[in-house]
């Protein structure tokens, strides 16, 4: 019999004080996430804000022509719609399901008043909010400096961290279109990661054989998003 969905699997939720947490559950409500579901389009009215637990959360920046890259992802260790409380109701990114599982979500009055209520959830988020934007920074430079086959190897390593296990169900495509690059230049990086024993491909599902080859590959942006989380969030939330 499968257990029933865990708040606290979400770092951000379990690292909520005791007298916030009992004031929250009541009100966060548990959704499936399935692959390629859109939480919210660019420039839409946020009604929710979501909390990823086994599922990983595409943040794209759409362009006019159509076409999308990614600046950030979002998984166990966040919260998926910021822009809500830092000051909008909108924001001009796209949010997608990169990675399927389930996840919890509050209703947007309720995220509003519970962080102009000043106290710890309006430090806590405001520090995970610090975080995503190093991320987003770190994901601009390296698209801009760094070769395909790095930037395969943070995106990977980002993904795992975000996730139990060391298997990821990602297609080519996919891939491709996070990273904004053409399908035949990811399968030309990762057979290049297979040959080198770091990972297996197939049909798919990419399973990570050797981290900390992975690691060594990578640019140092991995390791710059991952030191500002371990610096900004609670031990709950290093990632």
């Amino acid at each position: 019999m499968d257990k029933p969905p865990d708040p606290r699997e979400n770092h951000l939720l379990a690292a909520l004080p005791d007298a916030e947490w009992q004031r929250w559950l009541p009100q966060l409500e548990a959704v499936e996430m399935p692959l390629g579901q859109v939480l919210y389009e660019s420039g839409s009215t946020l009604n929710y804000v979501y909390f990823p637990t086994t599922s990983i959360v595409s943040l794209l920046y759409l362009l006019e022509d159509g076409a999308s890259a990614e600046i950030a992802v979002v998984g166990n260790e966040g919260i998926v719609g910021v822009s809500l409380f830092m000051g909008g109701e909108s924001t001009p990114s796209r949010a997608v399901v990169q990675s399927a599982g389930q996840g919890f979500r509050l209703r947007a009055r309720v995220m509003k008043e519970e962080f102009n209520r000043a106290g710890p959830v309006l430090h806590l988020l405001l520090r995970y909010t610090q975080a995503l934007i190093t991320q987003m920074s770190q994901t601009a430079v390296c698209n801009r400096h760094h070769s395909l086959d790095q930037q395969l190897c943070r995106w990977l390593l980002l993904s795992l961290d975000r996730l139990q296990g060391n298997d990821l169900v990602m297609t080519q495509e996919l891939i491709a279109n996070m990273l904004d690059v053409r399908r035949e230049g990811v399968t030309e990086a990762a057979g290049s990661l297979q040959e080198a024993g770091l990972i297996r491909y197939v049909r798919g599902h990419i399973t990570v054989l050797d981290r900390a080859g992975l690691e060594k590959r990578t640019c140092e942006c991995y390791a710059v998003v991952k030191r500002e989380c371990d610096r900004l969030l609670p031990d709950k939330l290093a990632i």
